[in-house]
Order: structure tokens, then C-alpha cells, then sequence
């Protein structure tokens, strides 16, 4: 009881009488409190040696490991108008499935029979190209036959002008003959005449000799006539050959500038043969969009263009696919002061939304409900959010991803860096410290220089 008296009663008082008051001045409880906060005290010391894993924690999302395993959507290359479907939402699709099958919209591409339209042009000019490489060959041989002509005829002028030269010879040479017999009749009919007059020879033999003189003068006239006719002759056998020369010359530069033309008509040609392959071609890619394709096999999730003749634009957005074949990964994003910390193949503890866990931070194998992770991506660019993306792969070695998991579940993450006592981590979160950054690199503990190698005796 309260001594709040000078007065004492305590001696007056029957404890026996009074069994409450009996057992709470016997109670022990304040030797019992000190008994617990000792042990208490204790065992906080015992627990400050404890290890401790430190860890940092960020939340993350389920994605898939590859970019081509995540979910899609499919978008239309061209502007048309939904004619069919041949899917709904939630049915799976093969590689290569037709999913929906549009018209076209754009007046340019109407023409229910464009391809064959285009087709038919397109042979028009390869014939066209065929005309003109006839022709080609054709002026190629003209040109080859009046290079050949004029060959023969060259040398057919020339021979004539070598004729006409050699007739030149032969001529001087009948001219001056001729002129030697002048000569000497001249001098044999001055003889006779002096003979006659010295009356040795007979008038009949002084007019046969004046006979001879004035043949052997006119014989000698004509040969000189004939010498100049020669020389004319080679001189128009020159001018002969000089004008087959200026003569071919022009047919030869005619048909050359018409096989030029040629040439460039078949070119012109060519280049339009070319434009309309590519016309066609890309009429005949543009036919084959009508019908919009599954790119992988996955799961129809979401049709967003809907309805039946609807229009849409070039690049819209269709559907939504999701894979069938993949392989889970998570992505999580951490904070800028704890990505010196990361490093690849990195440890991971992993939490999934709607499996139930229990989780100690510090003592990651005490925990129930976590699932293995090794980092398998850090991205060097900061996202929008402020943080970093780390992709974290599932962890050979450990309990395999649960099945049912499904892309875009929420995660809550446990990275794992170096193991310290409970004691050093409390002291390290007071002081606000971050985890441990530095680590052993193994490498530079080996020495560097390599002890001799024996050499054992053959």
C-alpha cells in the first residue's frame, strides 16, 4: 500500500483476512521485468552480429525477354475499308493467318483490272524496246555495208587510178618514140631533098620521105593527144577516189546518227519498261495488302478498329497480339544513387502480384513465395521516369517462374548485394550510407608473375 501518512497502519491491518492484498504485496513482478529486459538486452546484442543481406528494393512489371516476344499490334501498310474479319478476340492465329481483309479507297488504285492494264503497257514497251534494238542492228549492219563498199570501192578507184597512171607511161613512152621517128624522118626527108637537088635522088623518093616526115608528124600529134587524154584520165580517177571517200563518208555518218537516235529511243524505252516494272511490282505488293496477316503465332487480344466497312488510314492500328512463344522476363526500374551497385548476372529475389509470400529483406533464403532472377540488362539512358530500366531474367538454378504468369503483372523486387551484420546496417541506415559499393576483384589479388614451370628430364 501507499504510504502517503506519517501514520503507519500497516500493523492493524488482518493480511489474512485480505487475500488480494496478501498476493500483490507478495508479487515479484518488478525482479521479473528487469529478468526481461536483460534477456531482451541480450539478445539485441546477439541479434546486432546477426547477418545481414542488404538489398535494394524497386517495383517492376512482367515483360517478356526478347523485343519480338512482347506484345504487338498489327497496323495496315495502306489506307482501305474493312470488308472481313476472320478472327475475334482471344483466338489464336499461326504465322502467316489471314486476320482481316480490306479494299481499296484511293481513286488511283480503282481500277479493278490494273494489273493487267499494266502488264499489257508493260510488254508494249518491251516490244518497243525489241523495235528499237532491230533497228539497232540493223543500222549497225548498214553501216558495216557501206564501210565495206566504200572499201571496194577505194580500191576499185584506186586500181583505175593505178591504170590510168600506168597508161600515163606507156603513152609518154608511144609520145616519145613517136617524136624520135619526127625526128627522123625530118632529118632523112632534108637529106633527100639535097640529094634531089644534087640530082642523086629521084623526085618519087623526096616525096616518099616528105610522106613519111608528115605521117611521122601526125603519128606523133596523136601521141601526144593520147598522153594528155592519159594524164586527164588520172586526174578523174583521183577525183573519183576522193569523192567515194566524201560520198561514204556522209551515208556512213548518216547511219550513224541514226543508229544514235536508235540508241537513245531503245534507252528511252528501257527506262520506262523499268518505271513500269516498278509500277507494277508495286501494284502487285499493294494487291497483297488487302489482306492483313499474322506476323507470329500468338493470341488475338484486342481488335481496335472494329466494324464492317469502316475506313481506315495508312499505319492505323488494327489488332493486338500477343505472342505465343516467349520467355518471361522482369523489368524494373531503380534510382540513379543505386545503379553504381548493379552489375550483370546480379542476384534477384522476386515477388509476383497474386502469389502469396512472405518476405524478410534481409534474409532472402528465410523467405517464402520468392521466385530467382540474375540481371540480365542494364540500359545506359535514363528513362522519363527519373530511374534506370534493369530487365531481369529468371535464374536457371532456381525454382522455375510460376506458369500462369502473364505479361504486365506487377513484381516487387529484392536485389542482392553484399552480406554484413545487422549491427552495420542499422549503424549505415542511420547514418543514411548506402550499401557497399566496393567489391574484391579477383584479378588483381592473383600475382602477376607466374612461378617457373619444371622441366622434367626425358
Amino acid at each position: 500500500m501507499l504510504n502517503i501518512s506519517p501514520v503507519s497502519i500497516n500493523r492493524y491491518i488482518d493480511r489474512k483476512r485480505f487475500s488480494a492484498l496478501r498476493n500483490v504485496e507478495e508479487k515479484t513482478s518488478g525482479r521479473v521485468l528487469l529478468r526481461l529486459i536483460g534477456i531482451a538486452s541480450v539478445l539485441a546484442c546477439v541479434c546486432m552480429f546477426l547477418p545481414w543481406t542488404q538489398n535494394i528494393r524497386a517495383l517492376g512489371t512482367v515483360t517478356t525477354l526478347k523485343p519480338a516476344q512482347r506484345p504487338q499490334t498489327i497496323h495496315s501498310i495502306i489506307g482501305g475499308r474493312i470488308e472481313e474479319w476472320f478472327v475475334q478476340e482471344g483466338d489464336f492465329v499461326r504465322k502467316g493467318d489471314t486476320i482481316l481483309h480490306i479494299s481499296e479507297i484511293k481513286s488511283d488504285y480503282l481500277d479493278p483490272e490494273l494489273l493487267t492494264r499494266t502488264e499489257n503497257q508493260l510488254k508494249a514497251k518491251e516490244n518497243s524496246v525489241g523495235a528499237y534494238k532491230q533497228k539497232v542492228e540493223a543500222l549497225d549492219n548498214q553501216i558495216s555495208a557501206l564501210t565495206q563498199t566504200r572499201d571496194l570501192k577505194r580500191k576499185q578507184a584506186q586500181n583505175k587510178l593505178r591504170q590510168s597512171k600506168l597508161k600515163v607511161a606507156s603513152d609518154s613512152i608511144s609520145y616519145e618514140a613517136a617524136a624520135i621517128n619526127f625526128d627522123i624522118a625530118a632529118e632523112q626527108y632534108k637529106r633527100a631533098q639535097e640529094l634531089y637537088k644534087e640530082g642523086l635522088k629521084s623526085l618519087t623518093d623526096t616525096e616518099n620521105r616528105k610522106l613519111k616526115w608528115q605521117k611521122a608528124q601526125a603519128d606523133w600529134i596523136a601521141k601526144e593527144n593520147k598522153l594528155l587524154t592519159s594524164r586527164n584520165d588520172v586526174l578523174n580517177a583521183e577525183v573519183e577516189l576522193r569523192s567515194i571517200d566524201a560520198k561514204y563518208r556522209d551515208n556512213v555518218a548518216k547511219a550513224q546518227s541514226n543508229r544514235s537516235t536508235a540508241y537513245s529511243n531503245m534507252f528511252d524505252a528501257e527506262a520506262g519498261v523499268t518505271k513500269l516494272q516498278n509500277q507494277y511490282t508495286n501494284y502487285s505488293v499493294r494487291t497483297s495488302m488487302y489482306y492483313i496477316l499474322a506476323p507470329q503465332d500468338g493470341y488475338i487480344t484486342k481488335a481496335i478498329q472494329s466494324g464492317l466497312g469502316e475506313t481506315i488510314k495508312e499505319g492505323e492500328k488494327i489488332v493486338s497480339i500477343m505472342p505465343a512463344d516467349y520467355q518471361l522476363a522482369v523489368e524494373m526500374y531503380v534510382k540513379p544513387i543505386d545503379l553504381p551497385l548493379l552489375s550483370k548476372n546480379q542476384e534477384v529475389r522476386i515477388q509476383f502480384d497474386g502469389w502469396p509470400a512472405i518476405v524478410f529483406g534481409g534474409w532472402p533464403n528465410t523467405s517464402y513465395g520468392t521466385y530467382g532472377g540474375r540481371v540480365f540488362a542494364i540500359d545506359n539512358f535514363i528513362s522519363e521516369n527519373g530511374k534506370y530500366r534493369v530487365l531481369v531474367a529468371p535464374d536457371e538454378h532456381e525454382q522455375s517462374w510460376p506458369g500462369a504468369l502473364r505479361v504486365g503483372a506487377g513484381t516487387n523486387n529484392l536485389l542482392l548485394l553484399k552480406n554484413v551484420s545487422v549491427g552495420y546496417e542499422l549503424w549505415r541506415q542511420m547514418n543514411g550510407f548506402p550499401p557497399d559499393y566496393y567489391k574484391i576483384d579477383e584479378k588483381k589479388e592473383k600475382p602477376k608473375s607466374k612461378a617457373p614451370k619444371l622441366k622434367l628430364p626425358k
